[in-house]
């Protein structure tokens, strides 16, 4: 595989006994620094612990029936 001109240079800089650039590299450049911003599928099914749970239009499948005997 081919050599990159800045890898070439940097190579260069090196043998003539000057600064190399990636002596000045920070530690959070091996760093993966990506945020998962969905969901996986795993957290889609466990997001919720019962099934009767709280929906988004606020119906969570139960009712209430009165009776009332005089």
């Amino acid at each position: 595989m081919a050599k990159s001109k800045a890898k070439k240079l940097r190579e260069k800089l090196a043998r003539e006994g000057k600064m190399n650039p990636e002596v000045k590299r920070s530690s959070f450049v091996f760093a993966d620094m990506r945020l998962r911003v969905t969901k996986t599928k795993k957290d889609h099914l466990f997001q919720f612990k019962h099934k009767n749970h709280q929906s988004q239009d606020g119906n969570d499948g139960s009712f209430y029936y009165a009776v009332i005997l005089y």
